[in-house]
């Protein structure tokens, strides 16, 4: 049985909020299902940590390389 977290039980993991939570998902960087609340399966958590390797998240929608140079966003499209 895979594990489910909620979106605090991510912001946890995270060491976030849950506010910025919200944010990974309208910017599509973290698929969700809805069960009650919003819930994220541990294989969705586990790409998206892979994803994040080098990248500056602090701004969702506008992520860039570590270095400061914008990120392709059509590459995102591919991973995501």
């Amino acid at each position: 049985m895979p594990k489910i977290y909620s979106v605090k039980e991510v912001a946890e993991i995270l060491k976030t909020n849950p506010s910025f939570v919200y944010k990974l998902r309208d910017a599509k960087l973290l698929r969700f299902m809805k069960l009650g609340g919003y819930k994220v399966r541990e294989e969705e958590l586990e790409a998206f940590l892979e994803f994040c390797v080098d990248k500056d998240l602090t701004d969702p929608s506008n992520i860039k390389w570590l270095d400061g140079t914008p990120y392709e966003e059509e590459i995102k499209k591919d991973v995501v």
